[in-house]
C-alpha cells in the first residue's frame, strides 16, 4: 500500500511493481508502451508497402512479400493499435479520475486484460516469425484463409485471444461508470469523453464475441475439414463476410467513438466554452453505438445479397450519418461561441474535424448503391478507410496524448516542435491518401502488388503513386518527430503545473501535477457540469507557448 500523497509514478519502484500493478494509471502506461511498439512495427510495414508501390514493376519486394507486408500492416494496425489504443491508454488513465473514482471497478481484471492483449499480440507476431507466410489480408476472407499455411490458424487464434482483452476492458468501464461515480456526478455531469468510452464499452462487450466465434469456426474448419465457409467443403464464403462485418463495422466505432470523446474535451477546453449541445453529443455516442450494429451489409453490396437487403443497408448507412453530423455541428458551434487557442492538442482537434469529415462524407457517398458498385475494391475505399481510421481515430489519440501528457508525466513538451510535427502529419497524410481518392475514382484497384499493366490506359497512376509514397515518408517523419520530443520531454522537459490548460474536469482541478496513487485525498463532491469554464480561474495558457516556461 502506498503512502498518502505519493504520486502514482513514485509510489512504488521496480519493474515488478509495474508488471503486478493494479493501478489503472500504470496499466494505461503499460498499454501506451505496448501500443507504441506495435504502431512502430505497423508503420514500418506501411512504409514498405508504399515504397513498393512508388513505381511500377518490382521495387523492393516480390508479390508474396508484398502480400505478407500488406496483411501484417492491417492486422497490427487494426487489432493491436487502433482498437485497443484509446480505451487501453487514455480510457484507463483518465476515465476513473474524470468520474471521481479511485480506480476501475475490477483492478485485477484490468491488469489481466493487458496480459491477455499482450499474449494475443505475441501469438500473432510469433506465428508470422516461426511458421511463416500470412497473406490473406487483415480481413481473413475465405477461401484464402481456408487454405494455405498453418500460420493463418495461428493468427486467427491470436485474434480470438486478444478479443478477450477488449471484452474485459469494456465490461470494466461499463461497471465503473455505473457504480463508482463520485457523489453528485450524475449522468448529465459526465464529461463527454466518459460518455464516449461508455458507449464504446457497450460495443466491445456485444460485438467482440462475434469475431471470436468466427475465428473459432474458421479454426475448426481448417482443423476438422468441416464445411462452414469453404465452398470446396460445402461451406459458404459469404457467410464469413456476414460474421466478419457484423463485428468489424461496430469495431469501427470502437476505434472512432473514443476519439470523438477526446475531441469534445479538447473543443471545450481550448475554446474556453461550455460544449455546445452537451446532451445531443452525449446521446449521439450511444446512438452511434446502436446503429453501428445495423449497417454491416453495406460492405457487401457486390457480394450477391438481395436488392432489398442492399437498399435497407444503404438507408441505414445514411441514418448513421445523423448522430455523427450532430457531433460535428456542435463542435463547430463550440468554437464559434468561444475563444479558440491554437495549442498543439487543439491543432489535432481541428485536424480531426477536417480529415474525419472527409472520411465521413465519402462514407456516405459509397453508401449509395450505384456509386459503391463502381468504387468497390478501388483505392477510393483505401483512402476513405484511412481518413476515418487514421484521420479520425489515430489523430484523436495523438491529440489526446498531447492534451493529457502533462498530467500523465508531469512534464511539458516543446510547443513549437509539437506544432511543426502536426503540420508534417497533416501535409503527409493528405499527400498520401487524397491522391488515392483520385486514383480510386479512375479505377485503380486496391491490394495490387503492381500496376504496370494499367499505365497504358492510365499513365497518371505512376505520378499519383509516387506522390502518395512521398507523402507517406513526410507522415512518417512527422510521427517520428513526435516520438523524439516526447522522449526529450520525459528526460529534460520542464515541469508542468497542475492545470496548464485551465481545464475544468476533475483530473485537472482535483489532482496534483501528477495524480496520487489513489487519485484523490478525499472523494470529490461534484456540484456543477463538466464544462463550466466561467467558474474556473483563468489560468489558460500558463503552461507555455514554447514549452520552456514552468
Amino acid at each position: 500500500m502506498s503512502a498518502p500523497g505519493q504520486n502514482y509514478l513514485t509510489a512504488s519502484k521496480g519493474i515488478r511493481s509495474w508488471l503486478l500493478t493494479t493501478d489503472h494509471k500504470r496499466i494505461g502506461i503499460l498499454y501506451a508502451v505496448s501500443v507504441a511498439l506495435f504502431f512502430l512495427l505497423g508503420g514500418i510495414f506501411a512504409v514498405l508497402v508504399r515504397t513498393e508501390l512508388a513505381a511500377p514493376g518490382e521495387t523492393i519486394m516480390g508479390q508474396d512479400s508484398y502480400n505478407q507486408a500488406f496483411t501484417l500492416h492491417g492486422v497490427v494496425m487494426v487489432f493491436l493499435v487502433i482498437i485497443p489504443a484509446i480505451p487501453g491508454i487514455l480510457g484507463n488513465f483518465v476515465l476513473p479520475i474524470q468520474i471521481g473514482a479511485k480506480d476501475v471497478a475490477f483492478p485485477r481484471l484490468n491488469l489481466f486484460s493487458w496480459y491477455i492483449f499482450m499474449l494475443g499480440a505475441l501469438l500473432a507476431l510469433s506465428g508470422w516469425l516461426i511458421i511463416g507466410k500470412v497473406d490473406t489480408g487483415w480481413t481473413f476472407y475465405t477461401p484464402y484463409s481456408s487454405e494455405g499455411t498453418n500460420s493463418v490458424l495461428w493468427l486467427t487464434t491470436a485474434v480470438f485471444v486478444a478479443g478477450f482483452a477488449s471484452i474485459f476492458t469494456g465490461l470494466n468501464f461499463i461497471v465503473t461508470v455505473h457504480k463508482m461515480r463520485a457523489p453528485g456526478m450524475t449522468w448529465n455531469r459526465l464529461p463527454l469523453f466518459v460518455w464516449a468510452i461508455y458507449a464504446t464499452g457497450i460495443v466491445q462487450v456485444l460485438a467482440t464475441p462475434v469475431i471470436g466465434i468466427t475465428m473459432v469456426l474458421l479454426f475448426l474448419e481448417r482443423l476438422l475439414q468441416i464445411g462452414i465457409f469453404d465452398p470446396a467443403l460445402g461451406g459458404d464464403p459469404v457467410l464469413f463476410q456476414h460474421f466478419f462485418w457484423f463485428y468489424s463495422h461496430p469495431a469501427v466505432y470502437i476505434m472512432i467513438l473514443p476519439a470523438m470523446g477526446i475531441i469534445s474535451d479538447l473543443m471545450g477546453t481550448f475554446s474556453r466554452q461550455q460544449v455546445s449541445g452537451y446532451t445531443f453529443i452525449a446521446l449521439s455516442s450511444v446512438a452511434i453505438a446502436f446503429l453501428g450494429f445495423l449497417v454491416w451489409g453495406h460492405h457487401m453490396f457486390v457480394a450477391g445479397q438481395s436488392a432489398i437487403s442492399s437498399i435497407i443497408f444503404s438507408m441505414l448507412t445514411f441514418l448513421i450519418g445523423i448522430p455523427t453530423g450532430i457531433k460535428v455541428f456542435n463542435w463547430v458551434a463550440t468554437m464559434y461561441k468561444g475563444s479558440v487557442s491554437l495549442k498543439t492538442p487543439m491543432i489535432y482537434a481541428l485536424m480531426f474535424l477536417f480529415l474525419f469529415t472527409i472520411g465521413g462524407l465519402t462514407g456516405i457517398m459509397i453508401g449509395v448503391l450505384a456509386v459503391d458498385v463502381h468504387l468497390h475494391d478501388t483505392y477510393f475505399i483505401v483512402a476513405h478507410f484511412h481518413y476515418v481510421m487514421m484521420g479520425g481515430a489515430l489523430i484523436g489519440l495523438i491529440g489526446g496524448l498531447h492534451y493529457w501528457w502533462p498530467k500523465i508525466t508531469g512534464r511539458l513538451y516543446n510547443e513549437t516542435a509539437g506544432r511543426i510535427a502536426a503540420v508534417l502529419v497533416f501535409v503527409g497524410f493528405n499527400l498520401t491518401f487524397f491522391t488515392q481518392f483520385i486514383m480510386g475514382s479512375r479505377g485503380m484497384p486496391r491490394r495490387y502488388h503492381d500496376y504496370a499493366g494499367l499505365l497504358e490506359q492510365y499513365p497518371e497512376f505512376a505520378a499519383y503513386n509516387m506522390v502518395s509514397t512521398v507523402g507517406s515518408y513526410i507522415l512518417a517523419i512527422g510521427l517520428l518527430m513526435i516520438l523524439v520530443y516526447a522522449v526529450h520531454s520525459l528526460l529534460r522537459g520542464k515541469r508542468a503545473t497542475a492545470n496548464p490548460w485551465g481545464a475544468v474536469t476533475l483530473e485537472w482541478t482535483h489532482t496534483g501535477v501528477v495524480p496520487d496513487a489513489h487519485n484523490f485525498h478525499h472523494v470529490p463532491l461534484v456540484t456543477r457540469g463538466p464544462y463550466d469554464f466561467h467558474l474556473a480561474d483563468d489560468v489558460f495558457g500558463s503552461a507555455a507557448d514554447d514549452g520552456d516556461k514552468p
